[in-house]
């Protein structure tokens, strides 16, 4: 039976005592201590033997201050680079808005260094008579190669006198020459070299044998040289070959290897063929090469 339960079989016995004082609860642990130690052995008390193991005191710092919370820590990361991002756009508009000379003490004194002095030098005097005395230029003007072929050929003449040798001009008379042998303006035939020569006596008017000859080739095309003749013949030990073109249609009675003298009847002038007028087309062949036909002429076609 424990101390507390003692006191209180105590307590129950004399309840009856008005006059007695119920103990503390320091009295009653000092009394329950003692009964305790009255229950073991009074005449040894145990040994306690101390621990080997160190006690690891550490000595308490003066003036330490706990570390700070990690929301305080980041709080004041955020204050650091708002203000440095701050610093850096107040520098950046200062430096873009701000002209460079405003931070020199007198701008006005780096800009007349800068200024480049005069250095004495050679120079040139020209003298007034040599000013008037200089050649004054020839006007110019850009023309097309057409333009340039029309004023070289533009003033050939082609007068001749008709003839009765062996060798005669295609008509009895002298007719006008409206086209020459040569470059040329391209017209309607799409040639840009005319290798014969255009009389224009007339739609209809006779054309003649230039010389003696046999008839190679007669044709009457569509385009081209539209009805054409064309006589082979032998000058000076020469084979030499005349076309007649754009003769009318049916105007030629001549066959292939038909023999003609000159001065015979070989068609009438016409349109035919691609052709811009009445006219005939008169070509020259010196073994086969096209020449000339108003030089050759004018050098062969005698009395």
């Amino acid at each position: 039976m424990s101390v507390r339960e003692h006191d209180d079989t105590a307590h129950s016995h004399h309840h009856h005592h008005p006059s007695s004082i119920p103990p503390t609860r320091r009295q009653l642990r000092e009394a329950e201590a003692a009964h305790a130690a009255k229950s073991h052995s009074p005449s040894r008390a145990p040994r306690v033997r101390p621990s080997t193991r160190p006690v690891s005191k550490k000595p308490k710092q003066r003036g330490a201050r706990p570390s700070p919370a990690p929301r305080e820590r980041t709080s004041f990361a955020r204050k650091f680079f708002s203000f440095a991002a701050l610093l850096f756009a107040g520098a950046l508009l200062v430096g873009t808005s701000v002209p460079a000379n405003a931070f020199l003490e007198d701008p006005a004194s780096v800009l007349v260094a800068s200024v480049p002095t005069a250095v004495d030098g050679q120079s040139v005097e020209v003298s007034a008579d040599a000013l008037a005395e200089a050649p004054a230029r020839d006007g110019y003007e850009v023309i097309t190669y057409a333009q340039q072929l029309r004023e070289k050929y533009a003033n050939v003449s082609y007068a001749y006198t008709a003839t009765t040798g062996a060798v005669r001009w295609p008509f009895p008379y002298a007719v006008t020459i409206t086209d020459g042998y040569g470059p040329r303006d391209v017209n309607v035939s799409g040639s840009a070299f005319h290798n014969g020569t255009d009389f224009t006596p007339g739609d209809g008017t006779p054309i003649y044998a230039i010389a003696d000859g046999v008839v190679s080739l007669h044709s009457e095309d569509q385009g081209g040289f539209g009805n054409h003749v064309i006589l082979t013949h032998e000058i000076n030990g020469q084979k030499v070959e005349s076309v007649y073109a754009h003769m009318q249609y049916g105007s030629s009675p001549l066959t292939v290897g038909e023999t003609v003298r000159v001065g015979d009847f070989i068609g009438l002038v016409g349109n035919t063929g691609t052709s811009y007028g009445a006219h005939l087309h008169l070509e020259i062949h010196l073994d086969g090469v096209a020449v000339d036909p108003f030089v050759w002429l004018s050098n062969n076609a005698v009395n």
